[in-house]
């Protein structure tokens, strides 16, 4: 892995558009890929947020501009993309972060919960994708990285919905890689366990998460520790495809 202190610049010759980029794990990824060079779109709801996180971007010599977009909304998608094409150039590496956990017994018929995990993980996800697919097909070079779970490789009680959407995903990842091998492009899914971000203070159901929530029985990961996997991940030579990577904490193995 490059030290992206070291002065050298890998990525400078790439576009990264980055989801869900206005706190946590999103956040993480953009700051260390533009410390690497790479040319940051940082896509979220909330601009406010977005900026702060440009203003330390550019406040380190790196380049990233504000993207406001919701990934639920079809033509808000093909608009961040099309505006990201056009301050940045054509989107080389596209990493899906955005994303929502809640903790909920399916016996208590968190309905409204239950379709915002499934709208932003699994439709939101999958829109993304199809917005940049063509481009980079065209240009026979490009990296999907889609921040999946260890919740997508073994279901959670908790977590069934959380847990389907990941397997959604880790399923889409796996047809897609062998759909694009042929033109050139990756398709890794980064899964994580436990991360200290404020994924979870939105959960409703509080017995659900009393029973199941483990991430205060020990040292769970920092968002940067995602984001370095996936500094890992984009860093390959282009021969080189880097399908899944699990980073856990190493007290809570799945």
């Amino acid at each position: 892995m490059a030290d992206s202190n070291s002065g050298l610049k890998p990525l400078s010759d790439k576009v990264i558009m980055v989801t869900g980029a206005s706190s946590g794990i999103g956040a993480a990824i953009a700051t260390r890929l533009a410390k690497l060079g790479g040319k940051i779109a940082l896509v979220g709801r909330r601009e406010s947020e977005l900026m702060k996180y440009v203003k330390q971007i550019k406040e380190e010599n790196g380049i990233g501009i504000a993207v406001a977009a919701d990934v639920t909304k079809r033509d808000e998608v093909f608009e961040m993309v099309r505006h990201t094409e056009l301050s940045l150039g054509p989107v080389d590496i596209l990493v899906n972060s955005a994303g929502v956990m809640y903790y909920t017994y399916m016996k208590s018929l968190h309905y409204d919960e239950w379709e915002q995990q499934i709208d932003i993980n699994c439709k939101g996800l999958t829109t993304c994708v199809g917005a940049v697919l063509e481009g980079m097909i065209s240009r026979k070079q490009g990296h999907i990285v889609n921040i999946s779970s260890d919740a997508g490789k073994r279901g959670f009680p908790g977590l069934a919905v959380y847990s389907g959407t990941k397997f959604y995903v880790e399923g889409l990842s796996q047809a897609l890689r062998h759909e694009v091998k042929e033109y050139g492009l990756r398709v890794t899914c980064i899964q994580p366990g436990d991360v200290k971000t404020n994924l979870l203070q939105h959960t409703t159901d509080l017995e659900a998460k009393k029973e199941f929530d483990g991430s205060e029985t020990c040292k769970i990961l920092e968002a940067d520790d995602v984001a370095k996997a996936v500094e890992y991940a984009v860093l390959q030579p282009s021969y080189v495809g880097v399908n899944e990577i699990m980073v856990e904490p190493q007290r809570s193995p799945i």
